[in-house]
């Protein structure tokens, strides 16, 4: 994906701000490193995380609306995964870069 050289207007970065503000709580973070192992039910993930049903489905919400997760009906169920690779991606960039970093905290600090 190549960068423009033009600024991008102010509604686009009210888009993206949006989307970084779903991503700024824990559970939602919990909730999709989750969702990278497999397509999920609500109680499925409410197992798997620790949290509360109700609070799995409020999370979903907003990941959904936010296009970051994507649901598919079946019979009762409805079953919820990652919306896309790029999703998979963003969460590898972050993630990692921040594994590396403690990693280099906790050797100086066992040095």
């Amino acid at each position: 994906m190549a960068i423009s050289d033009n600024p991008m207007p102010p509604q686009l970065l009210e888009m993206v701000a949006d989307r970084f503000k779903a991503l700024s709580e824990p559970a939602r973070l919990c909730i999709l490193d989750t969702l990278r192992r497999g397509e999920s039910t609500v109680g499925e993930l409410a197992e798997r995380t620790g949290l509360h049903p109700a609070n799995v489905s409020k999370h979903l919400q907003l990941l959904h609306q936010n296009g970051f997760v994507e649901r598919r009906k079946e019979g009762l169920y409805v079953h919820y995964s990652l919306s896309d690779e790029r999703v998979n991606a963003l969460c590898d960039m972050m993630c990692g870069k921040i594994q590396e970093e403690a990693e280099a905290q906790r050797k100086v600090f066992e040095g």
